[in-house]
Parts: C-alpha cells; structure tokens; sequence
C-alpha cells in the first residue's frame, strides 16, 4: 500500500518519528501542499492522510485507485464524505485524542484574560479578576467540554451545560465554544447572539472559527458588550489584514496550538497507524464512512 500525508506540519515537523505508520505502508509525507500539488502527490496512492486539506470530491474522482482517506484530526467538514461513500472511499478521524491539550489551553486563554500573566507589566491599573462564584456555560459538552468544566470547577466556577440551560449558558460571565462546526452551527455567535449574552461577559473559543462571526465579535469587543475574547481558532487559518479581530487590546489570539504538545502529537501518529491498520485488516475502527 502506497499513502501519502499531504499536511503534516502541525503534527510532526521533523521532531517526531512516523514508524507506526511506515510499519504498514510505503509512506511519503509533506509539511504543505497546494491544490495543484495535491494533484500530482496523489496520483498513484491507495491512500490519503490529512489534517486540514480539504479533500473534495474532484480529487477522489481523480484518483479512482484511492481507498482510505485518514483524517489526523477529530474535524472532518474538510472532507467530502458523501462522495466518499459513494466512491467507497473509507474515511477516518481520530477522536478524543485532544482532550485535555484542548481543556488545557482553554483554561490558559481564560487566566491570560482574567489574570494577564503573560503580559502583566507595573503600570497595570486593571486588577485581576476572581473566577470564584463565576458562572461558565460550556456549548458542546463532549469530552472536551467536560475536562474544561472539571477544570472551571476547580477554580470555583458554577459550569452551565447549554445542552440543559440553554439560555442560563448563554448569560453566564464566561462562554465557552467546544462544539463541532456544522452547516447548521456555522456563524451561530452572531449578533443576535452576543445580544443575549451578559454585558461584559467573556467569549473563549478552542473548537472551530466558523462557529463565529468575526465582525459581530469585533464590534462587541470594541464596544464593550464584551469584555474580551480567547480565541485558538479562527474563520480564516492564517488570518490576513483584514480580519476584524487583530489587533484588539481585548482579543487574545492564538495560532490554533492547542493539539500541538509533542505527547498529544505522538498519540496522533500512533492514532493514525492503528487507523489504518483496521482499515487493512477489514476492520472499520473510527470510521466515518
């Protein structure tokens, strides 16, 4: 079997070893590919490892001898899944393997924010901000969203599922995203939506950057109907100048790193192989379709 890694960057640069993988297949990697080098990578392989390519359906149609497309994420809007069942093309995805990296950041974006370590200087005037007997509503309550909670409770935090109060969660003094993007959630932190939040309550988002609208969450940000925003993730990765958040003394940004410890990436490796290797022996671990 002949696979390629189109993406690899954010997964392995070079500091980490591909040997699970390599074990089962003749294995070449890249750290980028563009659309057109996409192609040309592609041609040849029985199969596909990605972490955010897009892989549409003009590729796979391209490519009829492709079988398996491994995603080295938990995300896969990027991935045209009805035309891969339809080409019989297996798809899988790596869950649950970010949990606590994710849990982990979330909860660094949200002291950056309350308490400014990283930034504190003596001239200072805005004192730090107790989360003892603050409220926290979490949108997604998966595994993610929960090791957060565990995490917000320990610093004295009343944790709001939305899925059991909706509107409590919207209101509290802390919002957090850790839900999947969909095309029914996409945009879903819009204006309407910062209209129902409480003023200068706070917005963390480590799940996806399309759940928000940007010029919505700026013009809240600037207005101060929000008090400030951690964010890892963004609607456009890498953002260019014209996104509407940077910049803002209120915004911290992240580069979307919150995965990125080298043990959470080990286990994204290891993930993959054993993906793979049931998808060699017929068996159908992780599979999407």
């Amino acid at each position: 079997m002949k696979a390629v890694f189109l993406d690899c960057i954010d997964i392995n640069a070079g500091d980490l070893s591909w040997e699970p993988v390599e074990k089962l297949c003749e294995f070449t990697h890249f750290l980028t590919s563009t659309a057109d080098e996409a192609k040309s990578r592609l041609a040849g392989m029985d199969a596909v490892f990605v972490d955010s390519f897009p892989i549409g359906g003009d590729l796979m149609a391209a490519n009829p001898q492709l079988k398996y497309i491994g995603i080295a994420a938990t995300g896969f809007n990027h991935i045209d899944l009805d035309t891969a069942k339809e080409l019989g093309v297996a798809v899988t995805n790596i869950p649950a393997y970010s949990t606590d990296a994710v849990a982990q950041h979330a909860a660094a974006l949200l002291l950056q924010i309350t308490n400014y370590p990283g930034t504190y200087v003596d001239n200072d005037t805005t004192p730090p901000i107790l989360l003892n007997g603050k409220t926290i509503g979490i949108i997604g309550y998966g595994n993610i969203g929960r090791k957060f909670g565990e995490i917000a409770e320990a610093l004295g935090m009343e944790v709001i599922p939305y899925s059991k109060d909706p509107e409590r969660a919207v209101k509290a003094d802390v919002v957090s995203l850790n839900c999947p993007l969909t095309e029914e959630n996409k945009g879903m932190v819009n204006m309407e939506f910062i209209s129902r939040m409480k003023d200068g309550a706070i917005l963390i988002n480590t799940a996806r950057g399309g759940l928000v609208d940007e010029e919505a969450l700026a013009e809240a940000l600037k207005s101060g109907k929000l008090m400030a925003a951690g964010l890892d993730v963004l609607a456009q990765e890498p953002p260019d100048k014209s996104c509407p958040l940077l910049g803002l003394d209120n915004c911290v940004i992240t580069p979307h790193i919150a995965f990125t410890p080298k043990e959470t990436r080990e286990k994204i490796i290891d993930l993959l192989a054993a993906n793979l290797r049931s998808f060699i022996e017929g068996g159908t671990e992780n599979r999407l379709v």
